[in-house]
């Protein structure tokens, strides 16, 4: 049986040869051969064992946030957990929810239920999946606090359940990241608090975000990861971009934003290629100034399927 007709087979919606700029917030990539839509962990489960046993590179995203497709796109099956895979349910402190559930609505079911823990990720444009896997968050906190388990599905659709300490939780890394395993659904264990005020506290964190970040452009978010020496020593990394003046700086249509320098956006017709040489004109100024190397939360995805951070890409010349 052919790839087509096992993935017709399965029943779930599938899209042939379609741009990625449609499906990655910043706008940039090339075709990708299948982009298929699973509706329940079965679902991806067939799919994930489907091109397991013809080897088809396979790559699991969700609304696209953190992610740099490549200008010729991807060969191989992208598997988009989103829209179609977000149910959830809160019982007392616990939440269990689905891996493609946008993460501003997880935060504001849970101030509504009286559950704390998630409001500083009221702001963040990503599903939850994505987030437990980058071990998201703000204000200097972390998604991985309030998990209590994860549920994972194997390259070959197999099951298993990770505990939170198995994830491997640190500062916006987790196990997740190099293990394989993709999220499809995460248990979380929230403390009691106070409705009224985390609703204001998430309001107060979404007009701060509002005012500081660019909204109307594309964007994925930060580009770099703030924290460590770095951070000790210049502070975040919109700062130190900024006070090496490069805030609005421009190579082809990507451009440093003029309202936060941890941020690139797309001017409109930017690419995978303009974007990769500023990431990296960045970091060799940073670097000429401080003596330290910024490091990408951003995650460059190849033509054939390797994820990595931009950072760790040899120079675009």
């Amino acid at each position: 049986m052919t790839l087509e007709a096992a993935l017709r087979g399965i029943g779930c919606p599938c899209e042939r040869d379609v741009s990625l700029r449609k499906y990655a917030s910043w706008r940039v990539g090339g075709p990708v051969d299948w982009l298929v839509h699973p509706e329940s962990v079965a679902q991806l489960s067939a799919v994930l064992a489907a091109c397991h046993e013809r080897g088809v590179p396979i790559l699991i995203i969700g609304h696209g946030t953190n992610l740099l497709f490549d200008d010729a796109g991807f060969r191989g099956v992208i598997i988009r957990i989103a829209e179609n895979l977000s149910a959830f349910s809160i019982a007392g402190n616990r939440i269990t929810a689905e891996a493609g559930v946008w993460v501003p609505q997880i935060a504001r079911a849970a101030g509504r239920a009286g559950l704390a823990g998630l409001e500083h990720t009221i702001g963040i444009p990503g599903t939850l999946g994505g987030l437990v896997v980058m071990n998201g968050g703000s204000k200097r906190q972390s998604v991985g606090d309030c998990v209590a388990w994860v549920r994972v599905l194997g390259p070959d659709g197999s099951e298993r359940t990770l505990t939170q300490s198995e994830c491997q939780f640190a500062y916006r890394s987790s196990l997740l990241q190099r293990g394989g395993q993709v999220v499809a659904e995460v248990g979380l264990c929230c403390g009691p608090g106070d409705p009224a005020a985390m609703r204001r506290e998430m309001l107060a964190i979404l007009r701060d975000r509002n005012g500081k970040f660019p909204r109307k452009q594309p964007n994925c978010g930060s580009v770099f990861v703030g924290g460590g020496e770095m951070f000790q020593r210049f502070g975040p990394p919109g700062k130190v971009i900024e006070d090496t003046g490069l805030k609005g700086m421009r190579i082809g249509d990507a451009k440093v934003s003029e309202q936060h320098a941890n941020f690139i956006v797309n001017l409109g017709e930017a690419t995978s290629r303009d974007t990769l040489a500023l990431i990296h004109l960045i970091r060799d100024r940073v670097h000429e100034r401080t003596g330290l190397w910024l490091q990408c939360e951003v995650r460059y995805v190849s033509t054939a399927g390797a994820v990595l951070p931009a950072s760790e890409l040899a120079t675009i010349g």
